[in-house]
């Protein structure tokens, strides 16, 4: 017996999220594994009136592509995946593996090289998104590999995404629709801020975001969604951070990160645990040493990590900032082969100023509450 919550999924990212209309042309992009979700992303689409095409992948592929290719192999852009990016209306992207840690053992130059060959398809992704000619939405299939990462079983962690994403609720898409009426209150107040200045424990950061956009994240690209970003002045952000939760990234973690900015780049990067590998990755090309993204999340209904930044960007009460690439809507420049989403807690002690005004504390704001987050609990 299939699970209704799925077809709940298939109908909320086809229609609400990437909003396909007849003659439109979708990819839906996953793993064999996530194949009960791409069957029904597939109906919906073709019930929609648009031309579905799939792309479907079997695991071990990029481990072996790392381990054997060479440097021109490595460098290699796709002029098919190209045409494809430059050509395509949507795309929904299924994430799910059988093993989250398969690149762990990979050489992170090799992945620094891979990663910045595919800046040229990222940016054409980018600015297509940010004209709103391509429309583009991912989300995370339940499967043991990360339900072992975030030291559930398959049934919670099952019953963690859909919830997440109030997919257990009679219309989940009303009830996103009402999230993104508070959170567009928020961003007409952050969208009047000058600057930003993040204070928690060993963190205190600050960058400017005078004439840029934040952008109101409502499911319709993330998908639980729950975040209001923006991307700062490149030259603006100073000070340091620490994050709170291991930052994972290609199949690699990286843990006790902490970094520290001068004009806006990175001038020091510390871990306890994939040092070499975060420098590696800041290394890698000219923008991924700068702030491409800083974010607030607010999805209250999601309390816990569980080393899927898909999720633990959102937990309501923590900010993220994200190295590399920036998307344009928001008025940002840079460009990198690299985005990398790293999260800071404030519930434990956190401040967030705009303007010098105090604007959350502990990880609630203080002028507002956001709908639908009974069910939030205290984290562990």
């Amino acid at each position: 017996m299939s699970d209704p919550r799925i077809d709940k999924l298939a109908r909320l990212l086809t229609r609400y999220s990437v909003k396909l209309k007849p003659g439109k042309t979708v990819i839906i992009r996953g793993d064999a594994i996530a194949a009960p979700l791409i069957r029904a992303c597939y109906r919906e689409a073709l019930e929609c009136g648009a031309h579905p095409m799939t792309e479907i992948g079997i695991d071990g592929l990029s481990e072996i592509f790392l381990d054997v290719a060479k440097p021109k192999q490595l460098t290699w852009v796709n002029p098919y995946a190209k045409h494809r990016m430059k050509s395509i209306d949507a795309t929904i992207g299924i994430w799910g593996s059988q093993n989250t840690r398969a690149l762990s053992g990979s050489d992170p130059r090799k992945m620094a090289l891979a990663s910045k060959a595919g800046q040229p398809l990222n940016k054409i992704f980018m600015d297509r998104s940010a004209r709103g000619d391509l429309r583009w939405v991912g989300t995370q299939w339940p499967c043991h590999a990360s339900a072992q990462d975030a030291e559930m079983s398959l049934d919670a962690y099952e019953n963690f995404v859909f919830g997440a994403g109030f997919l257990d609720e009679k219309d989940p898409v009303q009830i996103w629709k009402d999230i993104s009426k508070s959170q567009q209150a928020l961003t007409r107040r952050l969208n009047r801020a000058r600057s930003i200045r993040i204070v928690a424990e060993d963190t205190d950061l600050s960058y400017s975001c005078k004439g840029r956009k934040w952008i109101n994240c409502d499911g319709q690209y993330n998908f639980p969604d729950g975040e209001i970003f923006t991307g700062p002045v490149e030259n603006s952000v100073e000070g340091h951070i620490s994050f709170s939760f291991p930052a994972v990234h290609g199949g690699q973690e990286v843990v006790g990160a902490r970094l520290s900015f001068e004009k806006g780049r990175v001038i020091k990067a510390e871990a306890r645990k994939g040092e070499e590998f975060l420098k590696a990755m800041i290394a890698m090309d000219r923008g991924s040493a700068y702030v491409g993204e800083a974010a607030i999340a607010t999805n209250y209904n999601i309390t816990q990590y569980t080393r899927n930044t898909l999720f633990d960007e959102k937990i309501g009460g923590t900010i993220h900032v994200a190295l590399g690439a920036a998307y344009p809507e928001t008025g940002s420049s840079n460009q990198s082969g690299l985005h990398w989403d790293m999260v800071c807690d404030l519930r434990p002690g956190g401040e967030i100023y705009a303007d010098g005004e105090l604007l959350q504390k502990n990880g609630r704001f203080l002028d507002r509450e956001f709908p639908h987050a009974r069910r939030a609990r205290t984290p562990k």
